[in-house]
């Protein structure tokens, strides 16, 4: 595998795209500087070329190792190192608050440290990044006794989180949990007995004590999900005795072996509660949204490193001569590079990357401004865009991270298929990327069932107008007249779905799944149009990075014409509803 921060794609977006999403105007955020955060990236970047991604591959091949005996849970060579030295750098409590422990920098910043380290070892960066969700869960709805007792060591790294929420029984439907918990201590404690699946982190060598979030029912509680309350349950109790939290084994998976998935049984594992009865599913979204954020950072590093290295490859790899003539005449044959479908492969990957990039950074900014910004208006705008762009970012980017991967593979032909490359493992792992932190059948569900009708279909709206206020200036771009089609598009198809799901829910339920790709397709069409304008204007004023900034507006040139007229596939696939999939009978399949 190859790889190598794409810090200059980076910077472009964070500050020419986004305009440092003006996060220095920002009261919390004064004194941090481009330079500032460059130079934070920079150094981040340098500690997972040389730190995690060196582990990364022997990690898939040695695994997590299991001893039934004290039902302990080894992680693979290397990570206990590679963990020390992030933590020691302070990346864990990135942008929590310093009294807690925290470097309370921006939250696009940990957005940023997210895809650089899930490129270079995504098995490794889910400790730290259940970690980073279980800080923001606590953060926000536990009291102040257990923020001061618990955040501190979290943000050191000294201890890590998790969540726990699915059961054997359930997993979507949470309502169907069985795990209990009985208060006993005047009510201050809860005793937690049950079984939790799946569990990422679970139980692992990197830290002395795992802070577990679990989901689970108060013997009074309402039937379905308006039952479930939140409990933090530590592995180590305050005075450093063993709580009943033990793990059961660990999962034998497809790929991400080096992250440990468990099996974790609760038997009267002494908990405090996180928020008020019975409101616990409210309080664990906090930690599931931004898992759902991250998972879409996920697909969209390793989609970087299978670019980075399909490219490498495409560049070395003598085969054949270009059909115009030899391009190399000098060597036995052409790279492979000079092959159109070749360039069709890696084109795709390259656009689709950089335009998730621009995507996912943009959310991460309105983040910031949602929790930051003085101006209430401007605070409520920024939280509709993410609670509508939530599904999006974790379903498309971990779509396209799944198929950029496997172009990569393609791209190397047999090469790819074998371990040498390292290609089969980024394949393998990304794929559970479209199924964790709920599947992106359900994403699809979320948006057009919860956030499109949320609040009359103000989220939509909101959505609309940041679309057009990035478009706006740019009104000579050659691309203009097209992106302007796909809005109206994309209001036309929406109508439609508003207006046949509200007859029947079924018609919406039906084609979820291509209208969220349509959503975010005409969503980096805004952004490839102000990408091309700046890269021009750029160049007419800056000759120095011609090569950054042309391929820049190529790149929008092979987004609008090879990958944008999808939509109108995906228009016509959602205006024909749902009677082609509900038509057949249970025995006719």
């Amino acid at each position: 595998m190859h790889y190598q921060a794409p810090l200059q794609d980076i910077e472009f977006v964070l500050y020419e795209l986004l305009g440092g999403a003006k996060l220095n105007q920002l009261p919390r955020f004064t004194e941090v500087t481009p330079n500032l955060v460059m130079a934070i990236i920079s150094e981040g970047g340098k500690l997972c070329e040389q730190e995690l991604f060196p582990c990364y591959a022997e990690g898939d091949r040695v695994g997590c190792l299991y001893d039934p005996s004290d039902q302990s849970v080894k992680t693979p060579p290397g990570f206990r190192q590679a963990y020390q030295r992030y933590v020691t750098a302070g990346w864990n409590g990135v942008t929590l608050d310093e009294a807690y422990g925290g470097q309370a920098l921006p939250h696009l910043v940990g957005f940023v440290m997210e895809e650089l380290s899930c490129a270079t070892n995504l098995a490794f960066s889910a400790y730290p990044g259940l970690t980073g969700g279980a800080i923001n869960c606590i953060s926000a709805h536990a009291s102040e006794t257990l923020k001061q007792q618990y955040l501190p060591p979290m943000a050191e790294g000294k201890w890590s989180g998790t969540m726990c929420l699915t059961e054997p029984q359930c997993g979507t439907d949470l309502g169907l949990i069985k795990t209990k918990a009985i208060p006993f201590n005047n009510n201050d404690q809860f005793r937690i007995t049950g079984t939790k699946i799946w569990i990422t982190s679970g139980e692992h060598d990197l830290t002395d004590n795992i802070i577990h979030l679990v989901l689970a029912k108060l013997p009074d509680a309402p039937e379905g999900t308006k039952g479930i309350s939140l409990f933090l349950v530590p592995k180590l109790l305050p005075d450093g005795s063993r709580n009943g939290v033990s793990c059961g084994g660990v999962e034998h998976k497809m790929g991400l072996n080096g992250s440990a998935t468990c099996v974790m049984n609760f038997e009267d594992a002494v908990g405090w509660l996180v928020g008020p009865p019975n409101g616990g599913l409210r309080c664990m979204f906090t930690m599931m949204n931004n898992a759902r954020l991250m998972v879409g950072l996920q697909g969209l590093g390793l989609a970087e490193t299978a670019y980075q290295t399909a490219l490498t490859f495409a560049k070395e790899r003598l085969q054949s001569r270009a059909v115009t003539g030899a391009k190399f005449p000098e060597l036995p044959a052409d790279p492979i590079i000079v092959h159109p479908d070749v360039r069709r492969m890696l084109l795709r990957q390259k656009v689709i990357n950089e335009g998730n990039r621009a995507l996912a950074y943009w959310v991460g900014a309105e983040i910031d401004i949602s929790e930051y910004h003085p101006d209430k208006a401007e605070r409520q705008q920024a939280d509709d865009f993410i609670q509508l762009m939530t599904p999006v970012v974790k379903a498309f980017l971990t779509d396209e991270g799944s198929y950029c991967c496997n172009l990569a593979l393609q791209t190397l032909g047999g090469a790819g298929y074998t371990k040498d490359w390292g290609i089969e493992q980024l394949v393998r792992d990304v794929r559970i990327t479209r199924i964790y932190e709920g599947t992106n059948g359900i994403q699809a569900l979320d948006l057009v069932s919860r956030k499109l009708p949320l609040h009359q279909g103000r989220l939509f709206a909101v959505l609309l107008t940041k679309i057009n206020l990035l478009i706006k200036p740019y009104t000579d771009s050659p691309h203009l007249t097209q992106q302007q089609q796909a809005i109206n598009l994309l209001k036309e198809t929406t109508q439609w779905l508003a207006i046949n799901g509200s007859k029947d829910p079924e018609q919406a339920v039906a084609v979820a799944t291509p209208y969220l790709r349509l959503v975010a397709l005409v969503c980096l069409g805004a952004l490839w149009l102000k990408m091309a304008a700046l890269a021009d204007q750029q160049l007419q004023q800056d000759a120095s990075q011609k090569n950054f900034y042309q391929a820049k507006i190529k790149s929008a040139h092979f987004f609008f014409s090879k990958i944008l007229p999808e939509i109108e596939f995906l228009s016509t696939d959602i205006q024909s509803g749902k009677t082609s999939l509900m038509d057949f009978e249970l025995d006719e399949f």
